[in-house]
């Protein structure tokens, strides 16, 4: 007797002490599956000090929700504001009234007017694209292209249209990649089921030729029930495109849940290629699926990735290749350092300094531009903004 009372504590001991490293692995594993915020698997924190290499300088103030930036050849900058203003600012000022006013624009929420984009023959061709919500019968964004004149924007063609929208999840980039093709980000108008649907073109990034027309190589030409147009899938609203040089990837910035359609936090950086499947709503924050892509990084809580951007310029020689990108809800910029498609490292610049960050730029100096959006009803406006500032080299004096 004294014996089997014996073993049943053994027995005991041995299930308690399988309990508990059962327990102990389960804590691994999720460690191992949620990586701290902002992070990507083999990720690391950057270690370099980089903010004392430059200067912060306002460029242009008191604006109105600076959305998108561009120079032209001639060095002139273009940008445009949320509510259907294009600007322009050349020879060190910022000319009073609008380059052009889009007429049809519907400017609530996160839409009104969005991207441009030049041709990539603009020197001669004077072309340029803008991205902008219209209401017919609900919101929905159009692409249009307009010839610059000494008379205004004349020639309007619309590249395409009916892309639904709403409030809220309305995209929408565009960015020419090097194969001369517009590439165009689109949210999910929040219904997140459409990012699935191939006929639909919500929740996408689209892939057209400079006339609207679709490239015969798109993955989903021809097959039935598919938009012709559609690059990739699974998207919920991306804000962020660039090609990165020499490998040529398309990197994306893309916001994740907001809490009513799903746990909040989740942003994410992508790398999107011809016909995958990027998983929203099926799969988001880190989650796996055969089939799906998972994101590059991911942040959770929130940063509200807003732009993209590959830094290809000689005054910041040490930011060589790097990507930026603008948060909102995180007020700052993220600096990613890469080695092809492998992250190297991260570092937050300007946190919590200028509020809600949108759209980040390189000029034709070589300087990094970026752009307040702290009068679009979420931020708190300073005096002089929304603002369009820089990034200047601490070597470089006035």
């Amino acid at each position: 007797m004294e014996n089997l009372v014996k073993i049943n504590r053994l027995t005991s001991e041995m299930k308690s002490n399988i309990f508990a490293w059962l327990f102990l692995i389960s804590l691994v594993a999720i460690a191992c599956s949620h990586p701290p915020p902002g992070r990507g698997a083999g990720e690391v924190e950057s270690s370099q000090l980089t903010q004392s290499s430059f200067k912060v300088e306002t460029v242009i103030p008191n604006l109105e929700v600076v959305w998108s930036i561009v120079w032209t050849p001639d060095g002139r900058m273009l940008f445009t504001e949320r509510p259907g203003r294009v600007r322009v600012y050349e020879n060190g000022n910022l000319r009073p009234e609008p380059l052009f006013v889009v007429p049809d624009v519907e400017p609530r929420g996160e839409s009104g007017l969005m991207s441009i984009a030049l041709h990539p023959q603009f020197a001669s061709n004077h072309l340029l694209y803008l991205s902008y919500a219209y209401n017919s019968n609900g919101q929905q964004v159009r692409v249009a292209r307009y010839r610059e004149t000494p008379a205004g924007f004349v020639d309007r063609k619309v590249i395409i249209e009916g892309i639904p929208a709403a409030q809220f999840h309305a995209g929408c980039r565009l960015r020419f990649g090097p194969d001369g093709k517009l590439y165009i980000t689109t949210g999910d108008a929040t219904d997140r089921e459409l990012a699935q649907q191939l006929n639909s073109l919500a929740g996408k990034t689209l892939r057209l030729n400079d006339d609207g027309s679709v490239p015969s190589d798109n993955p989903f030409v021809g097959q039935a029930n598919a938009r012709p147009e559609i690059w990739t899938y699974g998207n919920r609203n991306g804000q962020g495109i660039d090609f990165q040089p020499a490998t040529n990837l398309l990197w994306e910035t893309e916001h994740g849940p907001s809490g009513f359609d799903g746990p909040g936090g989740g942003d994410e950086v992508n790398i999107l290629e011809r016909g995958k499947n990027y998983g929203w709503p099926v799969i988001h924050h880190r989650a796996t699926h055969p089939g799906m892509e998972s994101p590059i990084l991911e942040y959770t809580p929130a940063c509200a990735p807003a732009s993209g951007m590959f830094y290809r310029g000689s005054m910041f020689p040490q930011f060589k290749g790097n990507f930026f990108f603008g948060c909102l809800v995180g007020t700052r910029i993220i600096r990613v350092a890469l080695n092809g498609r492998q992250v190297v490292s991260q570092e937050d610049l300007l946190q919590g300094k200028y509020g809600r960050i949108r759209d980040v730029a390189e000029g034709p100096d070589g300087f990094i531009y970026f752009s307040t959006s702290n009068r679009d009803g979420r931020g708190s406006p300073a005096k002089d903004d929304d603002r369009i500032l820089r990034l200047v080299p601490t070597s470089i004096t006035k």
